[in-house]
């Protein structure tokens, strides 16, 4: 479960990233945050994945509550999520097998337990016949299956995907996207950061949309939803309205260490 309370996180450039949101997903969602670049979505996400403390608020993640939690503790936190990114981040010397196999070297897990933790994975993602295979003789939509794999492979609870069809064509990226659907049928939270419209737009999820460091709209139905919001208050000359549900709150004291998302 994620929620996030009376969140605040400014920087010390000046910039307010968040403005007090409130946000809760529960266990086994899918959701999508949208919203235009500068928003606020990668502030989210590491707040999320706790490499950013909130400037004011709180951020609780999978029973951890970020603003307290030791940083011993931080570790823990992160095994219980997967993140998904948008340029896969594989290690080209390595084969598919290899690349998942190491998220689980890299916690400790026996020999027995990564042999059968990343074949049921590869065989999941679709790619239980390329085991072998260097990243470099993948398409790009394989590379980022092998991504997802790897993300799943220590069972967190959570799914983060960070623009996750972004290097994909269209085909590629609905293979992607429907993949991640079957994990979440599956019982894992998924939460996918996207801008990509019409691709939001095929399935009938939880939509969070952000601007200007506002949640601005939080429903069923689409991206569309979002586009109903822009076209009501975001006109030539109009200016954005805070939402009622989000109470004013005095100017917290900025955060000096930390850069702007």
């Amino acid at each position: 479960m994620i929620h996030l309370s009376d969140v605040y996180q400014s920087y010390a450039t000046g910039t307010r990233a968040l403005q007090g949101i409130n946000l809760r997903i529960e266990d086994g969602e899918f959701v999508f945050l949208v919203g235009p670049s500068g928003s606020g979505k990668s502030t989210i996400i590491k707040l999320i994945i706790a490499e950013l403390l909130p400037t004011a608020g709180r951020v609780t993640v999978n029973g951890y509550n970020t603003t307290k939690m030791r940083a011993s503790e931080v570790p823990y936190l992160r095994r219980t999520i997967g993140v998904v990114f948008q340029d896969f981040r594989l290690i080209e010397k390595k084969t598919v097998y290899e690349n998942v196999a190491f998220a689980m070297r890299i916690v400790g897990a026996s020999p027995q337990e990564i042999r059968n933790r990343v074949a049921y994975v590869l065989d999941l993602v679709g790619l239980a016949h390329k085991a072998r295979r260097k990243p470099t003789e993948l398409s790009g939509g394989e590379q980022q299956r092998v991504s997802i794999a790897r993300a799943l492979v220590n069972n967190p609870s959570l799914i983060i995907a960070d623009e996750p069809t972004g290097n994909l064509d269209p085909d590629r990226s609905l293979e992607i996207m429907m993949l991640l659907e079957h994990i979440n049928s599956l019982g894992t939270t998924v939460l996918v950061v996207t801008h990509e419209k019409e691709l939001v737009n095929q399935f009938n999820q939880r939509v969070v949309a952000i601007d200007g460091g506002l949640i601005v709209s939080d429903r069923t139905g689409g991206y569309y939803q979002y586009e109903q919001y822009e076209n009501r208050y975001k006109h030539p000359g109009e200016s954005t309205p805070e939402p009622t549900e989000q109470p004013e709150q005095p100017e917290q004291p900025e955060q000096s260490d930390e850069q702007q998302a």
